[in-house]
């Protein structure tokens, strides 16, 4: 009976021990505190300057992953690819990954993504999206 008693115990540590050392923190969620954007967001004049500053260097979305955030290319990549969501702009594949909500926070290895670029991405999406 104390076989029994201390393989159901040493279980029960077990379980323990898989249930704490699956608690971690993996991701962080960008909070956006920043007050609502209500001025036309332009595409070309802010957006693109974002994307290329921030998003399409070396190694990272200039063409050798998905989406190509060039400036010649960035449009009709974040639009064909299906970052967009223009019925339901938080939940855009592009707004997710800048905010840390579908994996790691974009840019990666930049200390914290200003919450204004999030704003203004989430704003222009909110606007349609447009090519302007």
């Amino acid at each position: 009976m104390s076989k029994i008693i201390i393989g159901i115990g040493l279980l029960f540590i077990a379980a323990l021990v898989v249930t704490i050392a699956g608690c971690s923190k993996t991701t962080t969620v960008l909070l956006d505190n920043s007050p609502a954007i209500t001025e036309t967001v332009q595409f070309s004049k802010t957006i693109v300057p974002i994307l290329t500053k921030s998003c399409a260097t070396s190694g990272c979305h200039s063409g050798s992953v998905a989406p190509n955030l060039t400036e010649t290319n960035a449009y009709n990549s974040l639009v064909s690819g299906h970052y967009l969501n223009l019925s339901d702009p938080p939940s855009s594949e592009v707004y997710l990954w800048l905010t840390g909500k579908k994996g790691a926070a974009m840019p990666l290895g930049s200390a914290n993504n200003p919450s204004n670029i999030n704003a203004l991405i989430l704003a222009w999406i909110k606007q349609g999206a447009k090519n302007n």
